[in-house]
């Protein structure tokens, strides 16, 4: 039986991000702070804050703590954010203005 590197089809998650799910399983997953800017349309620094307020996983490794992130875990951070979209179209707001609409 052959291995598929490719969980996700790539007309679901675009060519970007399959790409780097090859690369990812070759490093057993991990991709760089670099690899997920690039891949979410990010500047680095806004994914070392979301890293910083635990909106997505980073681990830490070698001396200097650099970040690693899993595949995964940015994969549900897409369809995460993709099904609030989805919401908010359906409803005519975002989570975000239902959320602050809640709290008033």
């Amino acid at each position: 039986m052959a291995h598929n590197d490719n969980i996700i089809p790539k007309r679901v998650i675009g060519e970007d991000m399959a790409n780097s799910t090859a690369r990812g399983n070759q490093k057993g997953g991990m991709l760089t702070v670099h690899e997920v800017s690039q891949l979410l349309h990010i500047h680095p620094n806004t994914l070392r804050r979301w890293s910083d307020q635990g909106i997505l996983k980073a681990y830490r490794i070698g001396p200097r703590g650099d970040r690693r992130f899993q595949l995964e875990d940015v994969t549900i951070l897409l369809f995460e954010k993709a099904e609030d979209v989805v919401a908010g179209a359906n409803t005519g707001t975002s989570n975000a203005e239902s959320k602050s609409e809640d709290t008033s």
